[in-house]
């Protein structure tokens, strides 16, 4: 069956009436999900709606239940499309997937571009690190994403984090990576605070993961594949990677300049950043990194997914991690 009449079948299910699908198109990038964009008719209503569903490979596995969930439960809190259904037995499109509401107007630009907010980056630097203060903040006891996100000690949230990604550089690594390695070694012997507070991380906060109207105004946080319980701090120190600061060293992400970014976190969060623990998150973030790319490389090689996106991580992303990671060696030499 098409993905087009799988669709329609599962939706005409779905609600119970005839359910009609145009505009059917794949949205570019997405290496962890097929993402593409549809309208959805039904009795004269239609629906803009955006279907993630799994690859045949990806560039690093995750939940699709957690990522479904994480929508569910940040929804009316930070601006998220609507969580729609989820289906992880894959039914009529053969593979696990979800449905999300379509939210349109807006523009995504890539992480490697100069320049993309132009005069618009101060505000919209302000809406990012508030509303990721504002996720640090957001109560989750009781919440849909606690049905798969297990809670962590808060002196167990970087152990827990380093052994995962350290495990799949183990895991997918084809060539000695030495960099990365003593990065590791001293994350492991130099450990950070505890967590003050463990949040819900939404593990992949960047620039090119939110959508914004181009006038100044961010109308969604994407991507929350890799969400889970953790210390907040990892979330800012992923933001602060220089990977994302579009190649401009005085602003982080390409919007703000870090010390405005963190006293808009802190505000929002009700917490304080001690430079120890960014020290420690911003060190290790450029080893999830190096971990995603590992495994995209790996997963190309092999031939299971061709996409040439896991060919760039694979290749450019990944070198440029092992000069952020050496100069963050350097840089905690001594400490």
């Amino acid at each position: 069956m098409s993905l087009h009449a799988g669709l329609e079948t599962y939706l005409t299910g779905l609600w119970g009436a005839p359910t009609a699908v145009t505009n059917l198109s794949r949205i570019p990038g997405g290496a962890s999900r097929e993402t593409y964009r549809l309208d959805a008719d039904t009795g004269g209503v239609t629906r803009g709606m955006i279907l993630r569903r799994d690859p045949p490979g990806s560039l690093i596995e995750t939940d699709r239940r957690l990522e479904f969930l994480a929508y569910r439960t940040v929804h009316g809190h930070v601006p998220v499309p609507q969580a729609i259904a989820l289906e992880e037995d894959g039914g009529p499109l053969e593979r696990p997937f979800f449905l999300m509401e379509r939210i349109d107007g807006g523009t995504v630009p890539s992480p490697f571009v100069f320049d993309p907010y132009a005069e618009h980056a101060q505000a919209l630097g302000q809406q990012f690190f508030t509303t990721l203060g504002k996720l640090a903040a957001l109560d989750h006891q009781g919440a849909p994403i606690r049905e798969a996100a297990p809670e962590p000690a808060p002196e167990d949230c970087w152990r827990i984090a380093l052994d995962l990604w350290s495990g799949v550089i183990e895991a997918d690594e084809q060539h000695p990576q030495p960099i990365v390695r003593a990065a590791i070694r001293w994350l492991y012997r130099h450990p950070p605070p505890p967590a003050q507070r463990v949040s819900i991380v939404h593990g992949d906060y960047r620039s090119g993961n939110f959508m914004h109207d181009g006038a100044g105004t961010i109308l969604a946080i994407l991507d929350w594949e890799m969400a889970h319980l953790g210390d907040p701090v990892e979330d800012l120190g992923w933001a602060f990677d220089p990977l994302w600061n579009h190649f401009d060293e005085n602003k982080v992400a390409g919007l703000i300049p870090q010390a405005e970014a963190i006293a808009l976190w802190e505000a929002a969060s009700g917490l304080r950043v001690d430079p120890k623990a960014l020290a420690w998150w911003s060190l290790f973030n450029a080893v999830k990194g190096q971990a995603i790319w590992t495994s995209a490389a790996k997963e190309y090689r092999d031939g299971g997914f061709t996409d040439p996106i896991l060919a760039i991580s694979g290749w450019y992303t990944a070198r440029r991690h092992d000069l952020i990671l050496a100069d963050r060696l350097a840089a905690l030499e001594g400490i």
